[in-house]
């Protein structure tokens, strides 16, 4: 699955490929919003590495499935 990360006062966007479950990335997600206090997101990819983002810098969260990578040609 597929995660973006927006990043307040950053032009571009964080993505992560995950194979945590859209839940999981929603319930982290909306507990670190809902606490009143700064806290952090965090996040794990495909390979294991881990992703730390503080929650007062997230402008938003795209959760959806990957893109298949199109290798190859096609008949337009």
């Amino acid at each position: 699955m597929e995660v973006k990360i927006g990043i307040a006062d950053s032009n571009r966007e964080l993505v992560i490929n995950s194979t945590q479950s859209v839940e999981d990335v929603e319930k982290q997600a909306r507990s670190a919003f809902e606490s009143g206090n700064p806290t952090t997101l965090e996040l794990t990819d495909e390979k294991g590495r881990k992703y730390l983002v503080p929650s007062d810098k997230v402008a938003y969260v795209e959760i959806g499935p990957a893109d298949p990578r199109k290798v190859g040609f096609a008949a337009l």
